[in-house]
């Protein structure tokens, strides 16, 4: 199951898999903007029939007051509970990311730079496989940290026009101004551009899909935007001294994200690759959403490297998403890889509790781009300025 790569030889190297424009993906999207800068609200309500199969001229575009109200009583207690603590972990971790504003008098001459929010800014929530509110608190509670005045919320709605309640629960706990039933390249656009209802932002957060991100590629430069998010990654490194399970679940647990999802196991053993491979056989068979899985997993693979000093080179020439540390020393490793989104250091430090912020944002960089990005933090939402006074003497 895990596709043996030998890079012990000199000269062989690993690198990360850099996104594809597709031309099928790239006109549509064009054209979807189009119609948004031309047409506004009517294309959003119109691509909502199409691809959500919602009726928005029944339901309305914009989430009511009603609505928020009904989420908080259907979203259960324990689920809010979850909520309501992510979303005060991410409050503590956001405010320790804010830059400082300063100043300094010098020979006449004062300076420093202050620190101001950005106006406004869009943040997306992807539908589809899955319920995501950790994304709405990953992206919405670092502009409230940031001092954000107007925050927008897009996310795809249901066929009965509705949002499901945990993400509407999590929106209005988090401090979103704004919730828009729009998906897609389309709700992209409708942030950049702004429509009759839909404020228009500065800048634009949050995963997607290829449609998302391809939007989001074209209007760089309209509207700041946070990355270009390819398929989630992990990468996991380890010797000889490691459970096979726990490697396999926690491969299974990246892999179940998106059936393009990247994972390799990186040791210096291939006995450990094999033990791994055979756990993850069982794994899988009791795995949920198993198509997604076994799709992931066919592109997963099992990395052979001379010593741990070659697995340091490989990991940073993958600049993975995501990196587990499976070492009996794993803070000794550490000091030598460069560049990765989030980094787990050992056994019980599996990669889904970053997802769930334990202590992380889980919008990270992908498609190798940790090598000069980091995921999203508070000071994505601020804007720093210089400031000069001379005197006149």
């Amino acid at each position: 199951m895990l596709e043996l790569l030998d890079l012990r030889e000199r000269g062989e190297r690993l690198e990360a898999i850099r996104p594809e424009i597709d031309p099928t993906v790239f006109e549509t999207v064009q054209r979807i903007l189009q119609r948004v800068f031309v047409e506004g609200d009517e294309v959003l309500i119109e691509l909502a029939q199409r691809f959500d199969d919602a009726d928005l001229t029944r339901t309305g575009l914009m989430v009511r007051r009603e609505e928020f109200a009904v989420a908080e009583h259907e979203t259960p207690g324990d689920l809010k509970w979850a909520i309501d603590a992510l979303i005060e972990r991410m409050r503590e971790l956001h405010a320790r990311q804010l830059p400082t504003e300063w100043w300094e008098d010098r020979d006449g001459v004062r300076y420093g730079e202050i620190v101001r929010p950005i106006r406004a800014v869009g943040c997306y929530v992807p539908g589809g496989r899955a319920l995501y509110p950790s994304s709405v608190c990953m992206t919405v509670v670092p502009a409230v940290v940031a001092g954000v005045p107007e925050i927008v919320l897009c996310t795809p709605p249901r066929t009965d026009g509705t949002i499901h309640p945990a993400v509407l629960y999590a929106a209005k706990r988090a401090g979103t101004t704004y919730v828009a039933k729009t998906g897609g390249a389309q709700a992209i656009a409708a942030m950049a551009y702004g429509t009759e209802t839909i404020p228009q932002v500065d800048r634009i957060v949050g995963p997607g899909n290829a449609y998302v991100t391809e939007a989001k590629r074209q209007l760089c430069g309209t509207v700041g935007i946070d990355a270009l998010a390819g398929p989630s990654e992990l990468a996991i490194v380890t010797d000889g001294d490691v459970d096979p399970e726990f490697v396999a679940l926690d491969l299974i647990a990246q892999a179940e994200h998106d059936p393009l999802a990247r994972t390799y196991l990186i040791t210096t053993e291939e006995a450990v690759i094999a033990k791994v491979g055979s756990a993850l056989e069982q794994a899988v068979a009791e795995a949920g959403r198993r198509e997604i899985v076994d799709a992931a997993l066919a592109g997963s693979r099992g990395v052979l490297v001379r010593d741990l000093a070659h697995a340091a080179t490989v990991v940073d020439d993958l600049a993975p998403e995501h990196l587990l540390i499976l070492l009996a020393d794993p803070d000794a490793f550490l000091e030598t890889v460069s560049v990765a989104g989030a980094i787990f250091l050992g056994e019980w430090s599996a990669v889904p509790f970053g997802d769930y912020g334990v202590a992380s944002n889980h919008v990270l960089p992908t498609s190798g781009t940790a090598r000069f990005s980091s995921g999203l933090r508070a000071s994505d939402y601020v804007t720093v300025r210089s400031v000069v006074q001379m005197s006149k003497g």
